[in-house]
Formats: structure tokens, sequence, C-alpha cells
């Protein structure tokens, strides 16, 4: 169908269910994914990248912002097994999905919510924000996305991101910048670039 995209609320295409078994951190998932949502074909490359790269102590609260069907959230959940990880995404597909795979693969520290952005969580604060922003959503919505995490971070809280050079990583990095205290180009693979931006008073 026309304009829809992954991060559509109610994608209307018809199922096509998959199952995906993949080696994450020398982690084994089991996935299942559907037609409708990000890289239903298997866990795309910008998030293998970002998901090795990211690091932070295993009591931490961390949000997956555009979780998709789970894989960043539920490596990091595997990471902080004595934290939690909230994991939202506006495509309500994406999210049953997310649901289902955190079932399959027994993590049970999670909370998985449909949301426009941050509007399901926005009372709440977290050590750590992840994303691999819906790029196709706009350079608007990528900033905003920026903004709202760093809002939505304690002091010395880290958000994580994954951009391609060609995709606009130059002006994400500026406009993190502009945000954080500090901002540093943690990996680059294949013209994915990994930043961690760190707030701070």
């Amino acid at each position: 169908m026309p304009n829809q995209h992954y991060y559509s609320n109610q994608p209307e295409i018809a199922h096509d269910r998959k199952e995906l078994k993949t080696e994450l951190r020398g982690q084994t998932f089991n996935f299942i994914s559907d037609a409708g949502v990000f890289s239903k074909s298997g866990v795309d490359y910008g998030s293998k990248v970002l998901i090795e790269a990211m690091s932070f102590n295993q009591h931490a609260e961390v949000l997956d912002v555009g979780c998709g069907y789970g894989p960043i959230g539920l490596s990091a959940a595997r990471m902080a097994p004595q934290g939690h990880v909230t994991m939202i995404d506006i495509n309500s597909r994406a999210v049953e999905l997310a649901k289902e795979n955190a079932k399959r693969n027994g993590i049970s520290n999670v909370t998985i919510l449909e949301s426009d952005l941050f509007a399901a969580v926005q009372s709440q604060q977290f050590d750590v924000v992840l994303t691999n922003p819906p790029i196709r959503a706009g350079k608007e919505t990528v900033h905003a996305i920026f903004e709202e995490a760093w809002k939505h971070l304690r002091e010395d809280g880290q958000l994580w991101v994954v951009i391609q050079k060609k995709q606009g990583a130059p002006s994400a990095k500026a406009k993190l910048e502009s945000l954080f205290h500090q901002v540093e180009e943690v990996t680059k693979d294949k013209g994915y670039r990994i930043f961690k931006a760190t707030k701070s008073s």
C-alpha cells in the first residue's frame, strides 16, 4: 500500500511472519518478524553495529526508542540483567512482535509500549537511551528524538545512536553537540556511525 511505512501506527499490509535466528554479542536470539515492520528479513546492519558497540552497567534503566520487533532492546535487557529496559515504537505490529520476542527469548526485565515518540514515557527518566532512528521519517523527527532523549536522561546519562554517513551523520552529530556536553564517535563500520552523547550539567 502507498504510504505504509514501518513508522506508521497501524500497518495494513498483509502479514508475512518469519522466524529469524541470529547471534548478537555472542548470544543467540530467536525473533519473529513480519511485514510492515522495519528490517523484517533480518536484523539490519546498523542495529548490529549499535548492539556490538553499546556499553552500560548491568543495573541500567534503558529506553529503546523505535524498538521494532526488539533486537536492540532485548539485547540491552540481557546486558542489564539487574536493570530494566523500556521499549517504545509507534508501530502497533512491531510492539506486539517485540512482546512475543521477549517471551520467546525468556527476557522478563522489559516493558514494551506503543508510543508516538516519547508520549508513553513522558514522566520517566533513564540512564541510557538507545535508538536506530527512523531516517525516512525525516530529519525533523530524528532531531526531535535527540531533543527528547536529552530531556529523558538523568545527569551523566548517555544517548547511543546509529546513523549512516550518507543519511545525515554529520548533521546528526552537529545536532547532538548542540544538546549534549560530550559527543563521541565510538565506532564506524561500512558507512555506519555510532555516536555516544553524554548529558551533564
